[in-house]
């Protein structure tokens, strides 16, 4: 429709594809790619893990599906010189699941039930429209579009488990690895390429909105749906196609709002994958454990040593992804199910009263949310990460009493800065996060979350002004009496006969009662004589 992301342009996709071929019939490990880095045997199933050896067959054997899986990989051995992904590998392997993709030619459909949707969810949220155009897309066309925005994901995460997978080497191996240690860590990147394409290449295949997974992974302003997958999602939904494309317009169209109009959101999904990266490590505690119960006596007792392998067959002895920065998973998790449910909600609100289907639609939907894909599920198990929702329900249920307590435009601002939003308690007891932001209508009237910022910066910056101010002042002396450091000391000394030169101030009246000073204690003395006299 535009030149857009996800606009229509020539390419020569297919014509490389036959020159790097069609399928993936050369892997020698068949359905899995990594099979000779995972210890399983070609063509079957592994028994796990993310960078482990070989675990059957003589060295002939071993040495023959090494070159088999090095074979016809050309350029892309030496490609993406230290990154910690094979992206070229990626690419091609992710084309070659995808096989032949016909572009779709639905777009002017789409960019009609764009324009309805929008129209509706004008009276469900004060966000703008957040999207420029339309368009329906492929596989392909979402391959290309979303593949910038997987690095900046993946890249954090493969380098710090490629980091992890060389830390299992005995220390006093690594420095007798010599170049060695390079060839590892490109194994380490092709074997990441192979598991990213293959992945992806699925993901593709099976995607039907741009925003599906609650972050805007194409990076542009386009409302993208699949329709090739129209008929097949809306027999998953249990509606006509016609209401089926209306629901999938009007979420595209609420991801595009909130996320063009709240600019530090992406960012920060973002900014939790790497900082739960950062403390990401292996755990090899299943293997130890294994590797425990083997006793070298057991060479020469058949018996014992079958004992021992049927105890560890079908055990998953891979090495698990864990992380330091647990808190950024779940804030991540916290994060997406508050996108989810924040459209989930707005959807059903704008579509309620238009599209009789549309709570039967949106409850199919979360289900179908729920249930993933097989595609994401494996990226999840090898990376340690998922991009799931998993309380997108009860988001959806707080947004709704929320806006039943201040209304939508006071909802809608909560988005206006990350501390307003709920926290992961909040998902689960929302009373207590909308008694806050509810707790004083009149007070609230004029609320300006960058202003109340602003207020608290002031006060706080005032405190820590008075408080050197503070210190400036003398503790009190022994009259109880305290003075500042610039405070002139007014008080007189005390004379020979231990009388200070002034005992106050005349009261300015002219009186003999108001005189002070020694010439009142002389009158005094006068009168005394007179009386005894």
């Amino acid at each position: 429709m535009s030149n857009f992301g996800f606009g229509f342009h020539n390419s020569d996709d297919d014509s490389d594809d036959d020159r790097r071929g069609k399928d993936n019939n050369n892997n020698p490990f068949g359905d899995n790619p990594f099979g000779f880095f995972f210890g399983g045997a070609p063509g079957g199933q592994s028994m796990g893990g993310h960078f482990g050896g070989v675990s059957g067959g003589n060295l002939g054997d071993i040495l023959s599906q090494f070159g088999a899986m090095f074979s016809g990989m050309g350029s892309d051995l030496n490609s993406d010189s230290g990154s910690p992904v094979n992206y070229s590998m990626a690419e091609r392997i992710a084309r070659q699941t995808i096989g032949n993709d016909h572009r779709p030619h639905d777009s002017q459909a789409v960019a009609e039930a764009v324009r309805l949707a929008e129209l509706w969810l004008d009276e469900a949220t004060v966000l703008p429209a957040g999207a420029t155009g339309s368009v329906a897309f492929g596989p392909t066309q979402w391959l290309e579009q979303t593949l910038p925005t997987w690095k900046r994901i993946v890249n954090p995460l493969a380098d710090k488990l490629g980091e992890a997978s060389l830390g299992a080497v005995p220390e006093e191996m690594r420095d007798q690895l010599g170049p060695m240690a390079g060839i590892m860590k490109q194994v380490n990147s092709m074997n990441f390429g192979m598991q990213l394409g293959r992945t992806l290449g699925e993901l593709a295949k099976g995607v039907v909105l741009s925003t599906q997974w609650g972050m805007p992974l194409a990076g542009d302003r386009t409302a993208a749906i699949a329709t090739a997958h129209l008929e097949s999602i809306a027999k998953s939904l249990g509606a006509e196609q016609r209401e089926t494309l209306i629901y999938l317009a009007a979420r595209e169209a609420a991801h595009h709002r909130l996320f063009q109009h709240v600019p530090w959101l992406a960012e920060r999904l973002i900014l939790d994958v790497e900082e739960f990266a950062a403390g990401m490590s292996l755990d090899y505690s299943k293997m130890e454990e294994a590797t425990r119960e083997f006793n070298p006596e057991m060479m020469n007792d058949p018996a014992a040593l079958q004992d021992m392998m049927n105890r560890l067959q079908g055990e998953d002895l891979s090495p698990q992804v864990v992380s330091a920065n647990a808190h950024a998973r779940e804030r991540l998790e916290t994060s997406l199910s508050l996108v989810e449910g924040w459209v989930d909600y707005v959807v059903e609100s704008s579509l309620s009263s238009r599209v009789p289907e549309a709570a039967m639609v949106g409850a199919a939907w979360q289900s179908f949310r729920t249930n993933g894909s097989p595609a994401m599920d494996a990226l999840t198990h090898a990376l340690g990460l998922s991009l799931s929702a998993p309380k997108a329900a009860e988001a959806a249920d707080l947004w709704r009493r929320l806006e039943e307590a201040v209304g939508t435009e006071r909802r809608d601002a909560v988005w206006d800065h990350p501390d307003f939003l709920p926290v992961a308690e909040d998902l689960d007891n929302p009373a207590a996060f909308i008694g806050h932001v509810a707790f004083d209508e009149a007070e609230m009237k004029d609320f300006n979350p960058i202003s109340e910022i602003e207020r608290l910066e002031r006060e706080l910056h005032g405190a820590s002004t008075g408080h050197d101010e503070a210190n400036l002042t003398e503790a009190p002396n022994e009259h109880g009496v305290t003075k500042s450091h610039n405070e002139k000391d007014t008080t007189d000394k005390p004379n020979e006969n231990g009388v200070p030169d002034k005992l106050s101030e005349t009261d300015g009246q002219g009186s003999s009662e108001g005189k002070g000073g020694m010439d009142g204690i002389e009158d005094e003395k006068k009168d005394g004589e007179k009386d005894d006299e």
